[in-house]
């Protein structure tokens, strides 16, 4: 067994490149010897969002607390509210984040592939962040 105690890990900024608006993100734990996957906690300031975004393995969002939204590339944009599960399949091109008037949190679980968990795109427009959908 490990533990991993929450004051050992620390919140940093989501970069600029791969996020719009404020983010935090807190990593709880990385691939490791057999582990494959990482986990983090990511909050979202209202109206913040990721990228256009894929991951090899996938990824798993449990909503926390908030209101958020997400989409998969040429579907509806979909509300989030806590408790709610979202899984993105292996590189589907995908977006998530906060709604325009409220905070969001969730958890990101996200599988590894030759190191690699994420393949960060361009920037979510204003358009298409508040198009039809919700």
């Amino acid at each position: 067994m490990v533990l991993v105690k929450h004051s050992e890990h620390k919140a940093v900024d989501g970069p600029a490149d791969y996020f719009t608006g404020n983010v935090t993100i807190d990593s709880m734990f990385q691939p490791e010897g057999d582990r494959s996957y990482s986990s983090a906690i990511v909050n979202f300031e209202a109206s913040a969002r990721t990228t256009w975004h894929t991951h090899p393995k996938g990824q798993t969002l449990m909503i926390l607390s908030g209101e958020g939204r997400a989409q998969i590339e040429g579907q509806e944009i979909f509300k989030l509210e806590p408790g709610d599960v979202v899984w993105f399949p292996a590189n589907v091109r995908h977006w998530h984040g906060a709604a325009p008037d409220q905070a969001m949190s969730h958890v990101a679980i996200t599988g590894e592939s030759n190191g690699k968990v994420v393949d960060w795109m361009e920037h979510v427009t204003d358009q298409d962040y508040l198009g039809k959908g919700v």
